[in-house]
């Protein structure tokens, strides 16, 4: 799972197009793509109403934190309510709430009684929307189409958000010039009503009703332990942060560099913030034949050496049009990583935990651009832009460099397909579903020989079993016949290991089973161990 990643991850597939030829698919992606139009015309006009407002660095910054910090407190329950719930009548609330809040924010605005504090509390309710939205869309829009074109999906998400970063900041510098910023803010709120009527004319796959949908609380859980026992989750967000971290610096900082470098319009700073999307729609253009001439990783370490060159643009090119330009390259970085963890996560992870992995992957995201705003911002407001930027550039430059050391794994040839190969439980007793702790033991004869061999497969069983619902899971060796091992694993209800039973294992899982149980002498045998009650406990 360290190995170096290779390029049959990434190789050249469908037509990054081919998903709108969905009738579904499309309706939804329009749909995203004008919620996301709504999200960046919102924040230019934050952004550029707080320029002439008093320590301007740190308060533009701060759209950013706001705008990004509600996926730190609200994607993970957003994700665990993706998985458990109808998705569609989800995102039908979510963005109802969000035309609720762009019409109050256009009113007030155009009342002149906006300040600050209230222009940023309204940003981070807009951004909690975001945060609400994006596991179930991701997931439900993935339902849409053939597994083959999951990747066309996932960057044509980046091509949607990206597409409005073109259209979004130079309409919003038009209107902010021609009109007011009010106007700005009312399209957010015809984007959700927009959105709520796309949503309205499409209708979900029906879901497989096996066993009740999770409880939210064990649904949070469940997702956390997948993650923290993925040494590949844990390893794309890693380099999402390495990536994030320092590139927050252009989304923070542009407009003040706009205003006090370049002494630009909000016109000019449109067409920098438009550079760097039409940057990133052309990356997600060229990126399935880059895929297929360069490794995942070693996209990583062009992607940032490139970003890294236009950060340090930021600060020492003083003509507009020049630094547009070279704010392409960062744009087209800026999607081929995320876009390209982000498809790559979609094929990784099981159908049962999907929303709830694309969730961690929204918190490493927004946690490392809402940390990288606020510290570019004071770095800005304390030492001044220039070294802000260089030394922002520094960091995505040594982030690349780590790749040698924390590469992207290689998944290409595992079968991350649904498997339900486990017999059913054969038991006389007859438990409640939420009965719990539970334990499930499974005992294997392996040969002095084999055992070196066994150790090293039984591991990556073990974390099979945490990934997919246990609490805990050892392997432990009898002390009277040290050729006999016993795997015992706890969980907390009965329900959660009959979701093993069900369909939480992969192909994967199943071909890593396989391996161990060729290695015992004797076929392995389970058990599965209730909670006895004895008379001095309290029932």
């Amino acid at each position: 799972m360290t190995d170096p990643a290779v390029r049959a991850d990434h190789a050249a597939g469908p037509s990054v197009w081919a998903p709108l030829r969905i009738r579904a698919f499309r309706m939804l992606w329009f749909a995203q793509l004008g919620s996301m139009l709504g999200v960046w015309m919102q924040t230019v006009g934050a952004q550029w109403i707080l320029v002439g407002a008093p320590d301007s660095a740190a308060l533009v910054a701060l759209v950013q934190v706001a705008t990004t910090l509600p996926m730190l407190l609200l994607a993970l329950p957003a994700g665990a309510l993706a998985d458990i719930v109808d998705r569609r009548r989800l995102l039908i609330a979510v963005q109802l709430f969000q035309l609720a809040v762009g019409a109050g924010l256009t009113v007030l605005t155009a009342l002149d009684l906006m300040p600050p504090a209230l222009l940023l509390t309204f940003t981070f309710l807009l951004g909690s929307c975001v945060a609400a939205t994006l596991p179930a869309y991701q997931v439900m829009v993935q339902e849409l189409v053939p597994r083959e074109q999951v990747r066309a999906v996932a960057s044509l998400g980046g091509v949607a958000v990206n597409g409005a970063r073109v259209i979004g900041p130079a309409l919003a510098g038009v209107l902010l010039a021609q009109v007011s910023a009010a106007v700005v803010f009312a399209v957010t709120a015809v984007a959700a009503l927009a959105f709520v009527l796309a949503l309205t004319a499409t209708r979900r796959p029906p879901a497989d009703g096996a066993l009740p949908p999770e409880r939210f609380a064990s649904a949070m859980r469940a997702g956390g332990r997948y993650v923290r026992n993925s040494p590949v989750v844990r390893r794309m967000l890693l380099r999402v942060v390495l990536f994030v971290l320092p590139g927050a610096a252009i989304w923070a900082l542009l407009p003040v560099v706009a205003d006090e470098l370049l002494r630009t319009s909000s016109t000019g700073y449109g067409l920098l913030l438009g550079a760097l999307g039409a940057g990133a729609v052309l990356g997600a253009a060229v990126l399935p034949r880059v895929g297929g001439r360069l490794s995942p990783n070693q996209l990583l370490v062009v992607s940032g050496l490139l970003f890294a060159g236009s950060l340090l643009a930021c600060v020492s090119v003083t003509d507009l049009l020049v630094l547009a330009a070279l704010l392409v390259p960062a744009g087209m970085a800026w999607l081929s990583v995320l876009m390209g963890i982000t498809g790559s996560l979609q094929v990784f992870l099981p159908g049962w935990v999907r929303a709830r992995g694309l969730s961690m992957f929204n918190v490493a995201f927004a946690g490392s651009q809402a940390a990288g705003s606020l510290l570019w911002g004071v770095v800005a407001q304390w030492f001044g832009l220039v070294p802000a930027f260089v030394a922002a550039a520094v960091l995505m430059a040594a982030g690349a460099a780590t790749v040698r050391i924390w590469p992207l794994p290689d998944v290409a040839d595992w079968d991350r397909s649904s498997m339900v190969y486990w017999p059913e439980p054969e038991l006389t007793y007859r438990p409640d579903p939420q009965e719990g702790p539970v334990l499930v033991t499974v005992r294997y004869v392996v040969p002095p020989e084999h055992e070196a061999e066994f150790l090293d497969a039984m591991e990556l069983v073990r974390l099979g079993r945490l990934r997919t619902g246990a609490s805990s899971c050892t392997l432990y060796r009898d002390g009277a016949d040290p050729s006999t091992f016993v795997l015992v694993a706890q969980f907390p209800t009965w329900e959660e290991h009959l979701r093993q039973h069900t369909g939480r294992l992969t192909g994967t899982d199943r071909e890593r089973e396989e391996r161990a149980n060729a290695l015992s002498v004797e076929e392995p045998e389970g058990a599965h161990l209730f909670h006895a009650h004895l008379d001095g406990e309290q029932r």
